[in-house]
């Protein structure tokens, strides 16, 4: 109950209706966010486009020029010489086929990231049904199916976020801490709306940003002007 009060409190300082401009917007954001934890920043952009469509699909990656305040595990499937120069790069876990049974066999998914060569995505292939759904199978279109492990691994601990569309054409993406400056947080969401813009669907018709709403983990959400988007 006390969580539902507070939650409703923070809902009657966002003026109904209103379009917030960015500077304005962040600033409103950090003010709502009052748990006694560093809560997470979360962008959620609606797109004019139908996900149904492989034409119109809306996916990439992108380093955050200010990360994103979260420690991410990285765990990479290779062999040999990329092995040891995942372990040089810093990653968390590197192996092959022993991941992929541990994953299997002991529902293991401590980490946050999922870096693999080519050649192991034979392997890597038998996680789909586990790893898709929690966004986690590598993909050439975001980086991290590569024989580069080096910048894969440093990219993702530097703050490497990946976006892509829902079933409901939307994009749900961190960006930061609430501990973060206002500019940071700024510069970060500027990236991010930058990222998916030039991602824009050929097939991609109407509207583009239909709405852009930023929202702290215990706070309700607060809507962004998206006319000069």
């Amino acid at each position: 109950m006390k969580k539902a009060k507070n939650y409703l409190s923070k809902k009657e300082l966002i003026e109904k209706g209103k379009l917030y401009e960015f500077e304005e917007g962040i600033s409103l954001v950090k003010k709502l966010a009052t748990a006694k934890f560093d809560e997470t920043v979360e962008l959620h952009v609606r797109l004019g486009v139908d996900s149904r469509h492989a034409d119109q699909q809306v996916r990439g990656a992108i380093v955050l020029p200010n990360g994103t305040g979260k420690t991410v595990r990285v765990l990479v499937f290779a062999k040999g010489e990329k092995a040891k120069e995942a372990q040089a790069a810093g990653a968390d876990y590197v192996g092959a086929e022993d991941f992929v049974e541990k994953i299997q066999k002991e529902s293991w998914l401590d980490f946050d990231a999922v870096v693999a060569t080519p050649d192991m995505m034979g392997v890597v292939g038998r996680l789909g049904k586990i790893l898709g759904p929690r966004g986690l199978m590598p993909n050439p279109k975001t980086g991290s199916v590569t024989m580069d492990v080096t910048k894969a691994v440093s990219e993702v601990k530097a703050g490497k976020v990946e976006y892509r569309l829902d079933k409901t054409n939307i994009i749900h993406c961190p960006v930061g801490k609430a501990s973060f400056s206002e500019a940071a947080l700024l510069e970060n969401i500027n990236t991010l709306v930058e990222a998916i813009k030039k991602a824009k669907p050929v097939a991609a018709k109407g509207q583009y940003f239909r709405s852009v709403t930023v929202a702290s983990t215990m706070s309700p959400g607060v809507k962004f002007s998206v006319a000069k988007l």
